[in-house]
């Protein structure tokens, strides 16, 4: 029988992935085909509302498979939980400029500049999406082996 560990874990990733394939599919294809100057503008109040949700189930879901490997779980539960938890690091070490440039920005900034800069965080929030997807999926199997 599955532990309340295990549904934490697995609920928050999967959360945290759809989320993240909502903004790759829909959210930020939608921005993008508003232009660079609107897409500029409804960039900065999107990304913090995501922030504030995804990195806290980031956080929950890697802590809760951690302490259920700690506890007598398989190996497979650390393991998605670091990649789970990476994403926070990742986010922050890699994407972090981008986001930067981004919020810092002026309506004014070159639409060049920002076309490049929003295709630039697309192509780095898609491995966010594709990474959380694989903890998902690998969760979802354990939890259907138990």
């Amino acid at each position: 029988m599955p532990s309340v560990l295990e549904w934490i874990a697995t609920l928050a990733a999967g959360v945290f992935a759809g989320a993240a394939v909502y903004v790759s599919l829909v959210e930020h294809p939608a921005r993008v085909s508003l232009g660079p100057r609107a897409a500029m503008q409804e960039f900065a109040p999107s990304y913090r509302r995501g922030a504030a949700m995804q990195a806290p189930l980031s956080l929950l879901g890697a802590a809760a498979a951690i302490v259920r490997w700690a506890s007598g779980g398989s190996l497979a539960w650390v393991a998605g939980g670091l990649v789970l938890g990476a994403l926070v690091p990742f986010t922050l070490l890699v994407i972090r400029p981008t986001n930067s440039r981004l919020l810092a920005s002026t309506p004014e900034i070159a639409s060049g500049e920002a076309k490049a800069l929003l295709e630039r965080w697309g192509r780095l929030h898609a491995v966010r999406t594709l990474v959380s997807l694989g903890v998902f999926a690998g969760f979802v199997a354990l939890l259907a082996r138990a």
